[in-house]
């Protein structure tokens, strides 16, 4: 067991990475620069330093005891002189592992063929490389090309191009190649470079089997989407103005964007094989990577809890809701009086007979259209007046998830566009009990964005008025059973 300093924890790699380490029973400290995210860090097992790559006595005290730390810090997101921040911070890192006595850093870098003329966002990645080669620890540096996973920089670039575009225009770095990996292979590399045998310092190259452009990983991604999209090749559009129009139809902002365009136009393919060699690692196809990503993302939602995530935001409203990963999501709670299971009561009645609480007039227009277009329809009903189940059918709508007096999630079997759910939770503290109602849509291509966008005035009216009249049926509901 390995005591472990990991910086980066809050981003993309850190952040998947930290729970591996976790159990795999390694003792792990996180470096933050922010207070701020102490909480989200702290859990069983883990230390939190606060302190600063741009601050050496701060790195040493973070330093302090380590056997291995992994450098994930970069400030590819910063106005400034990027590579001038990243230089000095990894001379910092360098000096105060050497004068530590920490016994192996581990860097993730990027691919590409320091003979052409790089990039110099990949310049920077592979100098840092050499900076932190300066330390007396040993240095395992991993250099990828692209990282595909659900969160992924470059990942969430080509599914926001395919979904939303049904015509992409394709300038010249669309068709330079490259050798993608998917995260969850680049997490094994890293947990297993924590006790690789080494002896001085090593840079192994790591992709998948696959060298590919990113026009054909676009155009994978529409295959497993089960979209049609035409990519016009062009042999214009500089990075700059590339990056604006990322900006313009990606969560990209424009500067990110620029830096990551820029790169792109250097091909990124492992010319050594020595990775296969000292791992047992075997990494994936493209397609399985993207298939992968997607699953991770589905599993992501079927755990994750958006009342935390909206929770965290403080429950501000923007139009149109909120985006978490590809689906958009529409929060609202209501208080009540009332026990958990009070309040939980019309909850489990909705649809059916009892109907939707709110518009019913408009749920059946809704299922009449269905109707129309060859979906069930709202004349399915429900098994039973009082009580859901798992698997049950409530008119459109079949019961994915039910915990009693807590959750309702139920799936849209309506045709949509997309994938959507219906949530409702109900949690209980000090004798007020919080009702959270949560629409949640996965749209698929543009027309799944127009369709939920076009409709998202009508929701607001509908399930504002639900949600108040779920409330005041349940306080009725209480009132009359208080007077038998």
């Amino acid at each position: 067991m390995a005591k472990v300093l990991l910086t980066g924890a809050t981003g993309y790699v850190g952040g998947r990475l930290l729970p591996l380490l976790i159990d795999a029973k390694h003792q792990v400290r996180c470096l933050t620069r922010r207070a701020t995210t102490k909480k989200s860090l702290s859990r069983d097992g883990v230390e939190v330093a606060i302190g600063s790559a741009l601050d050496i006595a701060s790195l040493e005290q973070a330093l302090t005891g380590i056997d291995t730390a992994y450098y994930f810090i970069h400030s590819m997101g910063a106005n400034e002189d990027f590579e001038q921040t990243d230089r000095l911070a990894a001379e910092n890192f360098a000096k105060a592992c050497s004068s530590q006595n920490v016994k192996r850093i581990v860097y993730l870098g990027g691919l590409g063929d320091s003979s052409d003329k790089l990039s110099k966002h990949l310049r920077s990645r592979q100098e840092i490389g050499n900076i932190l080669r300066t330390s007396t620890a040993p240095v395992v540096e991993l250099r990828a090309s692209i990282i595909i996973g659900s969160g992924s920089l470059s990942f969430e670039m080509i599914r926001a191009l395919v979904e939303r575009l049904p015509v992409m225009v394709c300038p010249k770095w669309v068709r330079v190649l490259a050798q993608p990996i998917s995260i969850e292979d680049v997490l094994r590399y890293l947990v297993e470079a924590l006790e690789c045998p080494i002896d001085k310092s090593q840079t192994y190259e790591i992709g998948g089997p696959e060298q590919v452009s990113y026009g054909e990983i676009m155009r994978r991604y529409a295959k497993q989407r089960k979209l049609r999209r035409l990519m016009v090749p062009v042999p214009f559009l500089t990075p700059y103005l590339s990056s604006l129009w990322l900006g313009l139809v990606t969560p990209l902002y424009s500067r990110v964007g620029r830096k990551l365009v820029d790169s792109l136009r250097n091909p990124t393919l492992v010319t050594d094989n020595k990775a296969t060699e000292g791992f047992s690692v075997v990494p994936r196809t493209v397609d399985e990577a993207i298939a992968r990503a997607l699953v991770h993302e589905d599993n992501s939602f079927a755990e994750t809890r958006w009342s935390d995530a909206c929770s965290a935001g403080g429950d501000e409203k923007s139009w149109g809701g909120v985006r978490f990963g590809s689906r958009l999501v529409d929060s609202r709670t209501r208080t009540v009086e009332l026990s958990a299971a009070e309040a939980f009561t019309p909850i489990r009645r909705i649809g059916g007979k009892t109907g939707w609480y709110y518009g019913n007039w408009l749920w059946k227009i809704r299922g009449f259209m269905d109707l129309c277009v060859g979906g069930v329809g709202i004349r399915r009903g429900r098994r039973d007046p009082d009580n859901v189940r798992a698997g049950d059918t409530v008119d459109f709508w079949r019961v994915e998830e039910v915990v009693d007096n807590k959750i309702l999630r139920l799936a849209a079997e309506m045709k949509v566009p997309g994938r959507a759910w219906l949530e409702f939770e109900v949690s209980e503290k000090d004798g007020v009990t919080t009702v959270r109602q949560t629409a949640i849509f996965d749209p698929v291509g543009l027309f799944g964005i127009v369709y939920w966008y076009s409709l998202f005035p009508l929701h607001e009216f509908v399930f504002h008025g639900m949600l108040r009249n779920i409330c005041r049926a349940a306080e009725r509901t209480a009132a009359e059973a208080n007077r038998s």
